[in-house]
């Protein structure tokens, strides 16, 4: 059978790993650490995945905490006023749960059974001079490790990254002990707090180590009032900094977020980097031709909660294109034409998420206030976070925006 070795052991590297093992590839997976020292590390990501990235997980039968995750049964967006009162507040149902599971949770469980599947763990921080090596002896190496060395082999394609700098800082912090939400006390949301020039604040349940907790993650424009997490490394000094930006920025979410504590020491996060799109084949030294895969091709800002959904989407595309290629050669054009693939739906996420980023065109201010008054139209933005596709249709054209609302208040 065709030996595989993928680099990197996050959301897409483990799918991928061991979507290729139960069809009877012979994989070798490479991390930098082992699952023991990924459960007792540092968070890493938000991961709120929505329906379609869930769904592959449970095509694949990973879906291990389904059952213990809070399902997210709906998406909240409030958008502040100049005096700190909320201008806008909804939420939309959404019409398949979304889920979050901390990474450091799923990566270990996932790690653990594919070694226990008979899969090859090597616990070792690759360099290219490993790949330019290991490339002679494995039909395929896939690159899904998103920080590091091995990026660097993949150009940057300007055609599709507008942005060359940060356009948030980020700084997250998972806790146990916030109230519910009075608006809907009965169900979870994910909350998007939008302070204009200013921000986003995003408040999501979670599961973690210690069971359900939740997330408090701030965006904050570089520079500005939100743009001081940078250097503080007391994760108890990180928390107290978010509660107070909660205090004057979001009043309505620190009314529930007073008796909160950290999970755990490690339950802070905080950083930036620049949204890319890079080219996804990388060449060697010695000529050999690895691909890059999710993160390490395409890095969106997480303002729209897309990276964990974009890594499961492309862990499921490339396992399809791998599986059909059947014994032909894994060359340059097969991988640039596995990337295509992938790159029909992530151009989609990378076009929203960008558009995020910007400050909002006046059309879009008037959807998301007529979502208030409108259900179909929140429920539809929700359900976006899912197929952001849909976007197409209603959010970047001021006349499909104005056609759009009219067919809602019509019917």
């Amino acid at each position: 059978m065709r030996k595989i070795l993928i680099v990197g052991a996050g959301q897409s590297g483990l799918q991928l790993a061991l979507g290729l093992q139960s069809q009877g590839y012979e994989v070798t997976l490479m991390s930098n650490r082992t699952a023991d020292e990924i459960r007792a590390g540092r968070v890493m990501s938000t991961q709120c995945m929505f329906h379609t990235a869930l769904q592959h997980e449970r095509d694949l039968g990973i879906n291990f905490w389904e059952s213990q995750a809070p399902r997210i049964e709906g998406l909240g967006v409030s958008v502040a006023a100049p005096d700190s009162t909320r201008a806008v507040d909804w939420v939309g149902k959404l019409d398949g749960y979304a889920q979050s599971v901390d990474q450091r949770v799923k990566m270990a469980g996932w790690m653990e059974t594919f070694a226990q599947r008979g899969g090859q763990l090597v616990i070792h921080g690759a360099a290219v001079s490993d790949l330019d090596y290991f490339s002679r002896t494995y039909d395929l190496v896939l690159v899904s490790a998103g920080k590091g060395e091995l990026v660097s082999m993949f150009g940057r394609d300007a055609s599709r990254s507008p942005y060359s700098e940060p356009q948030r800082a980020l700084a997250v912090a998972y806790v146990h002990g916030l109230g519910p939400r009075p608006e809907h006390p009965d169900y979870d949301a994910v909350r998007c707090n939008l302070v204009p020039g200013v921000g986003e604040l995003f408040v999501m349940p979670t599961l973690t180590i210690s069971g359900r907790a939740d997330i408090l993650f701030w965006e904050g424009v570089p520079g500005g009032p939100l743009d001081v997490f940078q250097g503080v490394k007391d994760p108890s000094e990180h928390l107290a900094l978010t509660l107070e930006l909660m205090e004057k920025y979001t009043p309505w979410e620190y009314a529930r977020a007073t008796k909160v504590e950290l999970t755990d020491a490690n339950g802070t996060l905080s950083g930036r980097y620049a949204p890319t799109v890079r080219n996804p084949v990388g060449r060697l030294p010695g000529g050999g031709l690895v691909l890059g895969v999710a993160d390490v091709v395409v890095a969106n800002d997480p303002i729209t909660g897309q990276g964990s959904n974009s890594a499961s989407k492309c862990a499921a595309s490339y396992l399809s294109s791998i599986v059909e290629r059947g014994d032909q050669p894994f060359d340059e054009s097969w991988m640039r034409q596995t990337f295509d693939r992938y790159w029909d739906t992530a151009q989609h996420v990378t076009k929203w998420t960008n558009a995020m980023l910007g400050v909002p065109p006046e059309h879009v201010l008037g959807l998301i206030g007529a979502a208030g008054q409108l259900q179909p139209v929140a429920d539809r933005f929700a359900n976006g976070f899912n197929n952001p596709a849909d976007f197409e249709n209603f959010f970047y054209d001021p006349e499909k925006t104005a056609a759009y609302l009219a067919s809602v208040t019509g019917a």
